[in-house]
């Protein structure tokens, strides 16, 4: 079956900040905003599922965190497994 190559407009109201964001993200990646909207559609069709969240970022309490785990494994502070769940519990109730 071909596909047509007709296309059509759809409006849609969107919070200016999102958009702004939106587009300036779609211009990093190289690709025109619409562009990325189709393929949100495509695959809104495809799987029949909607998805309301987005990809995880590294938050600066996040990279702080995985700091002082590679610090704590670097200097042999990390936990040994495997071990059981009678373990594991203990060994949270003793922090």
């Amino acid at each position: 079956m071909a596909h047509s190559t007709k296309k059509t407009v759809i409006n849609v109201k969107a919070d200016k900040a999102v958009k702004e964001q939106a587009h300036q993200v779609a211009e990093r990646l190289g690709v025109p905003l619409s562009t990325v909207i189709n393929s949100f559609l495509k695959q809104f069709i495809r799987t029949e599922e909607v998805t309301f969240s987005g990809a995880k970022i590294m938050t600066p309490e996040l990279v702080a965190v995985l700091r002082e785990v590679e610090e704590d494994r670097a200097a042999g502070r990390n936990i040994r497994g495997p071990f059981t769940v009678d373990e594991a519990l203990a060994h949270l109730r003793s922090l």
